[in-house]
Formats: structure tokens, C-alpha cells, sequence
């Protein structure tokens, strides 16, 4: 039975082989239906896996926050014929943070057979590089936009890393880095350790853990820059 590729691509501007085993090449070269997130951002990144990939030979089906939940045991449909199918996010690996994961789960349901890629997840490796806990981690995704639900989750979430050890990861929309940095500023002890990921993977990367106390007179700039966000022990 053909299967569902979970296919991870860059996080910025950089080049395929800095973060994608060669193997990917041929293989992401080989399917010719995709599930993805953006069709137009999609394209652009086959046509950097392999230039000769033949765009109009390809058939998309879009998986975003617009995709009727209805619409989409239909992506899979493909599968039935034979025919492998890759799921491609708008940036590192598909299903976490991201809307694949609502795939995956019909095709687990459907039996069929889903094979995850190695590729680069800015998750773990702004984990791996804070110096914080990686034995006890919990990813939040994103924070709520307004105050004070905002700043009570920025207190839970640094009491439960003080009682636990538990290290706490979330992100924001890139323009609203420097908002989101200023709550947790305002909101969190002086002593407690934040790591500021931005630009993983990129030659702009900045990857850094520093005591709240040190960023209220060390602000980085990170507005409009993906970036992830951890408080923590180190």
C-alpha cells in the first residue's frame, strides 16, 4: 500500500543540503501528490529539492487554517490508486504546530502507513541548544494575545517549571516577538532563565539563555524574526 510522507522543510532562506540528508532528493522526487500548507510556498521548495521537477505534473491539496475539516479524508484519497503522498509545512517538520497533524490522524484511522523524514525542527533545537532541561519539556505553542489571560498563563507556566523543573516552550507570530518579550519581562521573577531562539538553522541565528534580569537591559532584536521562546533551569 502507498504511503504518507511526512516531508520537513527549511526554516528560512538556506540551502537544502545544510539541513536535508541527499536521500530526501530522490525520494520527495518521486511523489507526485502532496498535502500542504501553502501550494504557492510548496512549490518554490520542490523546485529547490530538484530543479527538474516537473511542477505542473503535480496534483496540492491545501491544508491550512481555511481547509474545511470535511474536505480532508478526501486528500487521501490517492493512496487508494497507489500513489504516495508528502505533507509539506510552511516550515520544518509537518504535524507539529501545524495544521498536518489533522491528517495524519485519518490516515492512522485508515490504516494507512505514515513515515516521518529527518529534517530540522526549530523546537527541539532551540531545546537542544538553551541548556535547559530536555528530560522534562512541555510545548505550548501560542500564548493568548491579550492581557491578563496572557500574563496569568506566563505565571502558571513559570510556576510549573519552579515546582516541576519543567521546561516551558511556546512561540508567537513573528510580529509580535517584541510584544510577547515585553510580558514576559513585566511578568516573570528576574532570576528565571529565558532562552531566545531566533533564526534557527539560518546565518542570522541567534540562540541564547540569560536570566530575565540580564534581558530587561539587553533587548535583542527579534521583531518580524521566527523565533522560539523557553523558559526554564540551566
Amino acid at each position: 500500500m502507498a504511503k504518507l510522507y511526512l516531508i520537513p522543510t527549511t526554516l528560512g532562506d538556506t540551502t537544502i543540503e545544510r539541513v536535508l540528508p541527499p536521500d530526501l532528493t530522490e525520494l520527495i522526487s518521486s511523489v507526485t501528490v502532496f498535502i500542504v500548507e501553502n501550494i504557492r510556498t510548496a512549490r518554490r521548495f520542490l523546485k529547490k529539492v530538484n530543479p527538474a521537477i516537473v511542477i505542473d505534473d503535480l496534483t496540492f491539496f491545501e491544508l491550512n487554517q481555511h481547509t474545511d475539516k470535511k474536505d480532508i479524508s478526501r486528500f487521501l484519497e490517492p493512496i487508494q490508486n497507489g500513489l504516495d503522498i508528502g505533507v509539506i509545512s510552511e516550515a520544518g517538520c509537518p504535524a507539529v504546530a501545524d495544521p498536518g497533524a489533522d491528517v495524519v490522524k485519518i490516515a492512522h484511522i485508515r490504516n494507512i502507513q505514515v513515515v516521518p523524514l529527518v529534517g530540522p525542527s526549530s523546537i527541539l533545537m532551540a531545546l537542544m541548544a538553551s541548556g535547559m532541561s530536555g528530560q522534562n519539556f512541555a510545548f505550548n505553542g501560542y500564548l493568548p494575545i491579550k492581557n491578563p489571560e496572557k500574563a496569568q498563563q506566563i505565571k502558571m507556566l513559570e510556576k510549573r517549571m519552579q515546582t516541576e523543573g519543567q521546561t516551558q516552550i511556546f512561540i508567537e507570530a513573528p510580529y509580535r516577538n517584541a510584544q510577547l518579550l515585553g510580558d514576559l519581562l513585566q511578568n516573570c521573577d528576574p532570576q528565571t532563565m529565558l532562552c531566545i531562539a531566533v533564526d534557527i538553522t539560518l546565518d542570522t541565528e541567534f540562540i541564547r539563555s540569560k536570566p530575565v534580569s540580564f534581558w530587561k537591559t539587553n533587548l535583542p532584536d527579534i521583531q518580524k524574526r521566527p523565533a522560539i521562546f523557553m523558559i526554564g533551569k540551566v
